[in-house]
């Protein structure tokens, strides 16, 4: 159904083309990273258009709100380029070629981590196993800390999810959070770098979840071309990522990312393992 939506997003949209060429409009699209599709717009976009700006051509940004959906458009040439979580690459490599060409810097550094976070008052004594019976909340399943990485590392100690918590899946990182400070479940997925922005605008307070479990270092988002795409095209939007500087940075990326450095597919085997492991997708 997440597809099906967002496909007629970009349909509604005029995006139903072959993609973009030179001269052409370019087709961006960028994930639910903040609260609401508004405040991802405003975040991300300043991004985009210096981008278009740079290869010289008009754009249109759409904002999805679910990970699959993007690789959907990227596969149907419904896409150019997107900026997307780890997972969300994979999953467009997988589906249509979709290759990443950058991956962002945050705070200067490359990574991140999976985290899940629980009420500061929760009685737990160990992880999982204290956990057990508890309610919990991923993402939806094109999340790469919200539901990859938390059930890959909960099989490696022979837990399935679904069964060992009272589990429900499908929310937004910050609507997680907000969950968990709420006392609406007991626990919740996240990334460590959702949670800091959170506290830091103000969304919730700096006391108001415990962070009970993080994953070990997870590449940053990547920035993301369909298949077929000129090539001359594709190292532009390399080479106009890589030339954003810190100082450049502030006034087009949204707060704390620094900048960008290069990537290739291989960058992202530790989560396209994960993936295998699971049994989503095969090499």
């Amino acid at each position: 159904m997440f597809r099906i939506v967002v496909a007629l997003a970009f349909a509604l949209l005029g995006l139903m083309s072959h993609g973009a060429q030179a001269g052409d409009k370019m087709r961006f699209a960028v994930g639910p990273f903040q609260a609401t599709p508004g405040d991802t717009r405003k975040a991300y976009e300043p991004f985009f258009r210096h981008l278009a700006e740079k290869l010289g051509v008009e754009y249109e940004l759409v904002v999805t709100t679910d990970w699959a959906g993007i690789a959907t458009a990227l596969a149907n040439g419904q896409a150019d380029a997107a900026w997307m979580g780890p997972w969300g690459y994979v999953l467009a490599h997988q589906e249509g070629g979709a290759q990443a060409v950058a991956t962002v810097k945050y705070d200067g550094q490359p990574s991140y981590h999976a985290i899940v976070v629980g009420s500061p008052d929760l009685a737990l004594t160990s992880w999982p196993e204290g956990a057990k019976g508890m309610s919990i909340s991923f993402a939806d399943r094109g999340s790469t800390s919200g539901w990859l990485i938390p059930t890959y590392w909960l099989k490696t100690q022979s837990i399935d999810p679904k069964t060992f918590f009272k589990y429900r899946e499908g929310a937004a990182h910050p609507a997680n959070e907000i969950a968990v400070a709420n006392g609406q479940v007991d626990l919740a997925t996240d990334y460590d770098r959702n949670l800091r922005s959170m506290i830091e605008r103000g969304l919730i307070g700096k006391d108001a979840v415990k962070v009970v479990w993080t994953s070990e270092p997870l590449p940053n988002d990547a920035l993301v071309v369909r298949a077929g795409l000129d090539p001359a095209i594709t190292e532009k939007v390399r080479a106009t990522a890589l030339a954003i500087d810190e100082e450049s940075a502030r006034t087009l990326l949204p707060a704390h990312y620094t900048g960008w450095v290069t990537a290739s597919h291989a960058s992202y085997k530790l989560i396209e393992d994960a993936g295998v492991a699971l049994g989503i997708i095969k090499r």
